[in-house]
């Protein structure tokens, strides 16, 4: 059963990353994926809640959990990319790259997105399928480090945003706050959330392969969608401000600030 509703699921995927492509079609506007990539996590979640056979309340839980961040993310980058932004900087490289070819190619990308969003939800679906009544203590700290996670993102988030608002601050960078102990504090906290959900499934039957989603999220937040284009597009931005703030602040790992180097 684990198998059918993973295929039922990436079915669901699918039909919606297709319907997204066709929007940018006509859009010509490629930032819809990642409003999609969102949506279907928290689609997944709510669809396995629905399915599993684990226990009632703890299926409420997880649909709860991820479709609150989800949904708030897909709602962020909805009015930050789509209602109120230009297309993202990135997707205008491929597009500019890939040339007549953009739209075969992006049909592609976004599968490739609906299909990692998929894989990713696997801790969803093995906490949908504990049947055990009495809540772990593994379960319980998972809980308790989500609302960390998601109040430590939402604290990066307000700071970031509060410092972009003042027009004194142009071509400067945040150094306040959790900015001060970390460049990429969101990405941080993102990463957290992932880590709780991977430990709320151990306790679940074959709940060890959930590790995979945070170890994914890892490697795909510092050496692919995350810190890399973060890092080129502010060097392009600041120069000599952010190279001084990547001397001395930690990359991801929130920690103390560095004296400069000499």
């Amino acid at each position: 059963m684990y198998v059918d509703l993973l295929l039922w699921g990436w079915l669901g995927v699918a039909a919606m990353m297709l319907a997204l492509w066709s929007y940018q079609w006509v859009k010509q506007d490629a930032s819809a994926v990642d409003v999609g990539w969102a949506t279907c996590l928290g689609c997944l979640s709510v669809f396995y809640a629905l399915m599993g056979p684990g226990t009632s309340s703890r299926r409420i839980l997880i649909a709860f959990l991820v479709g609150f961040w989800a949904f708030r993310l897909a709602s962020y980058l909805l009015l930050d990319r789509i209602v109120h932004g230009d297309e993202d900087r990135r997707y205008r490289r491929l597009r500019a790259r890939w040339g007549g070819a953009a739209h075969r190619n992006f049909f592609f990308f976004y599968q490739a997105q609906g299909l990692l969003g998929v894989v990713l939800s696997l801790p969803f679906l093995l906490i949908c399928f504990n049947a055990v009544p009495q809540m772990h203590p593994l379960e319980i700290a998972a809980v308790g480090l989500w609302l960390v996670a998601i109040i430590g993102e939402s604290v990066a988030d307000r700071q970031l945003a509060s410092f972009r608002a003042n027009p004194d601050n142009r071509g400067l960078t945040c150094r306040s706050g959790l900015w001060r102990y970390s460049r990429h504090p969101n990405y941080f906290f993102e990463w957290l959330i992932w880590c709780a959900y991977a430990l709320m499934a151990l306790p679940a039957p074959y709940g060890w392969a959930g590790l995979a989603s945070p170890v994914i999220m890892l490697i795909l937040i510092l050496k692919v969608t995350g810190v890399p284009p973060s890092e080129e597009q502010a060097m392009a931005s600041r120069g000599d401000d952010y190279r001084d703030y990547q001397q001395t602040t930690s990359v991801f790992l929130p920690w103390f600030p560095k004296r400069r180097s000499t």
